[in-house]
């Protein structure tokens, strides 16, 4: 059992390491806390793992510490976006490792996408620059995205034409976002500049509410039809992850009703028996039966048969004999 004095100790060293990592201007490495604070690896490997189950410390794809979702939940519960890059910039950048396309972050202001994070594609065709430069919301991914989860508000006025594919119509803008909350996501194909296609799926906060977009863009000779399931899918796989360290923990919607949660695939109704079939089904023992009720027949006869063959073998014995 661990002593008192023993237990505070132990509070007092991952309080030490703790902040580190909090105080920390980037990530920092293992072999950079356990030296900062002195401890033993052992000790620091230990109280490391300790803080890590409990959300005050996570690792990213290097394996160096940064402050877990205990901070990132806290920090968000005023509405802040403080930080908000810096905690999504795994996802981006695991997403952007998994399609190869541009991936943008973004968020609403003044009536305009504003994107915040962007990783480049890895191809030279159709690679874009988005940051610094402000977009409208009806003909964007993350635009719509913003709009149809209530996280952004158009401009009044008249939507504007970018390209001869741009919805213009409000009362079709709004059936449009009817089916980003239905699916999951948005896409645009050819909205904002001719040949450009992307997807983007909403990013939750503790509470359910939607603050930003994730998205990934491309032309569309890359980004074909059959493509965009796909992307759709890893895009929505990597927000749903991000939602999750900003506190959202989505519950299934009662009856079916409000927006679809993220990542939910879509069900494939099942094909039902036609008609035809179960009739067969029902007209199929009658032959059976009819067999069954004709097979004794040939039975009976012999058995009517066999006394009769006997009696006769009986009396021309009888007749020998005499």
């Amino acid at each position: 059992m661990v002593s008192s004095r023993g237990g505070t100790q132990a509070v007092d060293r991952a309080a030490r390491l703790l902040t580190e990592v909090v105080h920390a201007p980037g990530s920092v490495t293992f072999t950079e806390l356990a030296a900062a604070t002195g401890l033993a690896k052992s000790t620091t490997s230990r109280l490391l793992l300790a803080l890590e189950r409990n959300g005050l410390v996570r690792r990213d794809d290097a394996g160096r510490f940064r402050p877990g979702e205990m901070f990132v939940r806290f920090a968000w519960r005023g509405g802040a976006e403080a930080g908000l890059t810096e905690v999504a910039q795994p996802y981006l950048d695991r997403l952007g490792r998994d399609t190869g396309e541009t991936v943008n972050l973004g968020v609403s202001r003044d009536g305009v996408v504003e994107q915040i994070s962007q990783v480049d594609s890895v191809y030279v065709i159709g690679a874009t620059n988005w940051l610094g430069r402000a977009v409208p919301l009806h003909c964007t991914a993350i635009g719509k995205v913003l709009l149809a989860y209530g996280a952004a508000k158009l401009r009044p006025g008249r939507l504007e034409r970018c390209t001869e594919r741009t919805i213009t119509s409000r009362a079709a803008l709004e059936t449009e976002l009817a089916a980003v909350r239905e699916r999951g996501y948005a896409v645009i194909d050819g909205e904002l500049e001719p040949g450009l296609v992307a997807v983007a799926t909403p990013v939750y906060r503790d509470g359910g509410a939607v603050v930003a977009a994730l998205s990934v863009s491309g032309p569309g000779t890359r980004l074909t039809p059959p493509r965009v399931a796909d992307v759709a899918a890893a895009c929505m796989a990597q927000a749903s992850a991000l939602s999750a360290v900003l506190g959202h923990r989505p519950e299934p919607p009662a009856h079916g009703d409000g927006p679809p949660r993220l990542a939910r695939a879509a069900r494939v109704p099942q094909a039902q028996e036609p008609q035809p079939s179960r009739a067969a089904q029902a007209r199929a023992p009658q032959p059976a039966r009819a067999a069954q009720a004709r097979a004794p027949q040939p039975a009976r006869a012999a058995q009517a048969r066999a006394p009769q063959a006997s009696q006769a073998q009986a009396q021309a014995q009888r007749e020998g004999a005499a």
